[in-house]
């Protein structure tokens, strides 16, 4: 009995020493992960954590978007169907579904509710920056609490605060991912295994770009367009004397080789065709390629959920992991590079799921470019969304009047979708007459031709996110010389590696809606003279043509994967 019972006592210890040693390793990754989220990456590691999707909207929306898809082109656009009475109400009904727009009374009865963390929220106007150039308008710290505690606040601020909280994310802010542009410049984000002259030429290429000589005959109008004008002016030159594309000619149509020119997604289709038949920067021979362009269209690929053997989302994920399989099982190069010299062309709202998990060492070129959905600032390039009318006559009623022939302040006309346009026609419908912000505008091509013209004759004109971060309003803007008011968190602006975005636009956050037009007026007239103008000038480089020409919007695409594919080659 006496060797049973200390046999007994010697297998109690060990569990007890068992136990206390997995309590210590539980303790020490505690530790670590609570030393980790207070490191400068805090950033990097909440979007990790949120890599299986887009945001709780943008979930929601996945799940109903077959319900949407036959409204969701005309709505985008600002135009409700003739005699539809209905359509606006079908709007409020989809923003109620997915949990944002919520009823006062209801939101009244959370109590009060508090930021978790203080932090910097900015609205920037291009009025003037930490350069002297622009006015930054912040908001600092914990506001919303104190908010909260007057119950008398308005109605429309709360439902705007209940929809951001909701999403328990943090806005990035333009100076936020600014920075991330800076850092991601010199940072290797996929490493190829591979050496060969391909990847010496990009080298090359990245030291001739980061010592390019400076240009000091350029205007300073156009040279304060970008970043740095002589960096891009040398890596535009590196790209027409030494790029080569590859564009693997595997794939069936529709989905494949077959681009689609019209459209709110017309962006992708413009690119396809462009690409396909290029002779500059077009080889037979992969081994001479830089990039490989992997050509399928977002929309067909979506469309085939209902017109093809496809009843799932997963079924069209799989369609591409095959093609991605089959491309590999075929040429070694995607596997040498584990994809990271692929790239892609897709605007469709899925695209950024459709591709998140075999396509995503690719440089992907999305519309729906969501920092906070997995769009990777120094990877992945932003697809401007351009609505094209007319394949014919891609440039069809550019232009617009001149600052004197603008008495409108700002303009805004769509669909009400999404949770922040409701909020911003609450705020501001009817509300003071230099405001023109609409619903949804008639489709007849009376209501069309005065979208446009109102378009033409303000001085700002209001892009707010719907369903997702991307709108046709920005480059619309652009068309019309209208100055864009960017009002959509996280989205990342078209080639934002380059353009600096902040002298030619306007960026509020989704919470400062209710100050817009304070905001707006807050510009001084001298600095809109001059944001205004630039805009015309970075005109040139959102254009589609049917041949194309030096720096217009397929040369600015190209340069945009090629730019951040240089900066991705791993210096010696």
């Amino acid at each position: 009995m006496g060797i049973e019972l200390q046999f007994q006592r010697l297998c109690c210890l060990l569990s007890v020493k068992k136990l206390l040693s997995i309590f210590g390793i539980v303790i020490a990754v505690v530790v670590l992960i609570s030393q980790l989220l207070a490191l400068p990456y805090e950033n990097y590691i909440s979007l990790l954590s949120n890599v299986d999707g887009v945001g709780l909207e943008a979930e929601t929306v996945l799940a109903t978007d077959e319900k949407r898809s036959n409204v969701e082109v005309d709505s985008v656009l600002g135009f409700q169907k003739l005699g539809n009475s209905t359509y606006l109400e079908k709007g409020l009904n989809a923003n109620s579904t997915i949990g944002f727009y919520l009823n006062v009374n209801t939101y009244s009865s959370l109590g009060k509710m508090r930021n978790e963390s203080a932090q910097i929220l900015q609205v920037k106007s291009p009025a003037a920056r930490s350069s002297g150039r622009e006015n930054v308008i912040a908001d600092t710290g914990n506001k919303t609490s104190s908010l909260m505690e007057n119950e008398a606040t308005s109605s429309n601020s709360n439902i705007l605060r209940a929809g951001i909280n909701s999403k328990r994310r943090r806005p990035a802010s333009i100076s936020y991912m600014n920075t991330l542009v800076q850092q991601n410049s010199s940072i290797s984000l996929v490493r190829s295994q591979w050496r060969s002259a391909r990847e010496g030429e990009l080298r090359y290429a990245k030291v001739q770009i980061e010592n390019a000589p400076i240009i000091r005959n350029i205007p300073e109008l156009h040279s304060s367009i970008f970043r740095n004008y002589s960096k891009f002016r040398r890596s535009y030159e590196l790209m027409e004397r030494v790029l080569k594309v590859y564009v693997y000619k595997e794939g069936e149509k529709p989905i494949f080789h077959q681009p689609y020119m019209r459209g709110i997604y017309a962006s992708e289709g413009w690119f396809m065709k462009l690409m396909e038949k290029n002779k500059q920067f077009l080889v037979k021979d992969p081994k001479r390629a830089h990039l490989f362009y992997l050509p399928f269209s977002s929309l067909k690929l979506r469309e085939a959920l209902s017109k093809q053997n496809f009843t799932h989302q997963k079924d069209l994920e799989n369609h591409l992991s095959n093609y991605i399989g089959r491309i590999s099982r075929k040429y070694h190069f995607w596997n040498r590079s584990r994809g990271a010299d692929h790239f892609l062309v897709a605007c469709h709202d899925w695209a950024p799921r459709l591709t998140r998990k075999n396509m995503e060492t690719c440089v992907r070129v999305l519309c729906n470019s969501n920092i906070a959905g997995g769009f990777k600032i120094g990877k992945d390039v932003s697809l401007p969304v351009t609505y094209v009318r007319s394949a014919e006559d891609p440039l069809k009623d550019l232009g617009g009047n001149p600052p004197s022939a603008r008495p409108v302040l700002a303009f805004f006309a769509g669909g009400i979708h999404g949770y922040l346009r409701p909020i911003l026609l609450q705020h501001w419908s009817e509300k003071e007459p230099d405001m023109k912000i609409f619903g949804p505008m008639p489709r007849d091509p009376e209501g069309k031709a005065k979208y446009r013209e109102l378009m033409k004759s303000s001085k700002y004109c209001i892009c707010a996110k719907g369903y997702e971060v991307h709108t046709p309003r920005v480059v619309e803007s652009i068309h019309y010389e209208c100055v864009p008011v960017i009002i959509s968190d996280n989205y990342v602006p078209p080639f934002f590696e380059v353009l600096d975005w902040e002298s030619f636009s306007v960026f509020v956050l989704e919470k400062d809606v209710p100050d817009l037009r304070n905001i707006l007026l807050s510009i001084p007239e001298e600095q809109y003279m001059k944001m205004q103008h630039r805009l015309k000038i970075v005109q040139q480089y959102f254009l589609w043509h049917k041949n194309p020409v030096k720096y217009d919007l397929f040369h600015m695409i190209l340069h945009s994967i090629w730019y951040n594919r240089v900066f991705q080659v791993k210096s010696k």
